[in-house]
């Protein structure tokens, strides 16, 4: 649970910062364009393609953190084992199957794009399209550890062993 846990926590903090340089890599691009009316196609697709991996490597760590969407009407005021039952649940009901077909569709998608080695479709953009796709499987991979996490988690309390979940990734204090 530690481990699984310290991969997305790993991944999470590294990927975050990706959020600055889209930022820089935006405000040049627009610099260039309305200050001196010139563009390079290749930027623009450095900073979209700089979101889908942020924002694909990051989902485990959100669901490490409990930053996804729920219908928190129901779960909030649960119990502890109520908690552990519906996450357990949850994973096994909704996130395995998702993360299945993720890689099944996935795959050959991904490896296609490494076959052809294929580049950004705009002209003048960036070559390594393939590893911007890659990401999707790695999504995958990190929501799937996270879930196996969630229920190593949900199996101590229900088996009343809360004691030994680590104090990090108790309900409510996956938030750093």
């Amino acid at each position: 649970m530690r481990a699984l846990s310290g991969v997305n926590r790993v991944v999470g903090n590294v990927f975050a910062w990706l959020a600055l340089a889209i930022v820089l890599v935006c405000f040049t691009v627009v610099v260039q364009r309305y200050a001196f009316s010139t563009t390079q196609v290749w930027m623009q697709d450095l900073y979209v393609w700089l979101n889908g991996a942020m924002f694909t490597a990051v989902a485990g760590f959100a669901l490490l953190r409990d930053d996804h969407v729920r219908v928190d009407i129901f779960y909030r005021p649960a119990t502890l084992r109520t908690k552990a039952l519906i996450d357990m649940i949850g994973v096994v009901i909704f996130i395995v199957p998702y993360c299945w077909v993720i890689y099944s569709y996935g795959m050959p998608y991904v490896q296609r794009s490494w076959r052809l080695y294929e580049a950004s479709p705009n002209v003048g953009g960036m070559p390594g399209f393939f590893v911007l796709k890659s990401f999707i499987l790695l999504f995958g991979l990190l929501i799937l550890l996270q879930g196996i996490a969630m229920i190593a988690r949900s199996v101590l309390i229900l088996g009343g062993r809360e004691d030994l979940v680590p104090e990090n990734l108790r309900y409510g204090h996956g938030k750093e």
